[in-house]
């Protein structure tokens, strides 16, 4: 039996298609607590009959704009963006791209990071270290975040993708201090990751914003 669901913020509609070729389909709440704790195994337990117990074995694929709704509405967790130093307003700068070029004034939307962590090191576009990470004033620095009360950061360093030990240990670090949600540049090994600014740091500060959705079982 092969099902498709897909999570959106107001429904959870799923397909289902059983050995035989038949097709069913079914559309629920994403959240109504009075009456399932999950949507997509609700819908499921239904187009089965299995009301109780284990649901048969099936080829199962989720799809969920839950992270987009989440980035939306601006429900996330406060983030520190923990960066190589220099590099600290690289997000916020972005593209340049606006949609009125000749407006006067320019409104920029919040970061969503909350606040930044500049790392002292440096690795060449070819991988070579340049500058050591500098582990001690990480760690005061990641520490001094946590102790605002922040639990959620994002790695990432300046050609993070060809020398990865930098960012594993920044990790590493920030799993010892408490934090509970860690999250790395993405992708480490396609070549346009050089564009820093343009495709991992978006992706990794995205990433650490919303564990709380994720944490109700919206997700995963």
């Amino acid at each position: 039996m092969l099902w498709r669901v897909r999570g959106l913020s107001v429904n959870v509609s799923v397909k289902c298609q059983s050995t035989d070729g038949r097709f069913a389909r079914l559309k629920l709440l994403s959240e109504d607590p009075g009456r399932n704790d999950d949507a997509a195994v609700e819908a499921m337990r239904r187009l089965t009959g299995v009301h109780e117990g284990d649901l048969p074995a099936a080829e199962l694929r989720l799809g969920t704009t839950v992270a987009t709704n989440a980035l939306l509405e601006g429900k996330g967790e406060p983030v520190l963006l923990a960066i190589t130093k220099g590099f600290g307003d690289a997000l916020r700068i972005g593209t340049q791209e606006r949609p009125d070029i000749f407006a006067r004034r320019i409104v920029l939307p919040d970061p969503i990071y909350a606040e930044v962590l500049e790392i002292d090191e440096r690795v060449g576009a070819d991988g070579a270290v340049h500058r050591p990470l500098d582990e001690a004033c990480a760690r005061a620095g990641l520490q001094q975040a946590f102790d605002k009360g922040l639990r959620a950061v994002a790695v990432v360093l300046m050609h993070g993708y060809r020398h990865t030990a930098h960012e594993a240990r920044l990790g590493q670090i920030a799993r010892e201090i408490g934090f509970t949600q860690i999250s790395g540049g993405w992708p480490r090994a396609r070549p346009f990751a050089a564009r820093m600014r343009s495709y991992r740091a978006p992706p990794a500060a995205s990433s650490a914003w919303w564990p709380s959705r994720r944490k109700r079982g919206s997700i995963m």
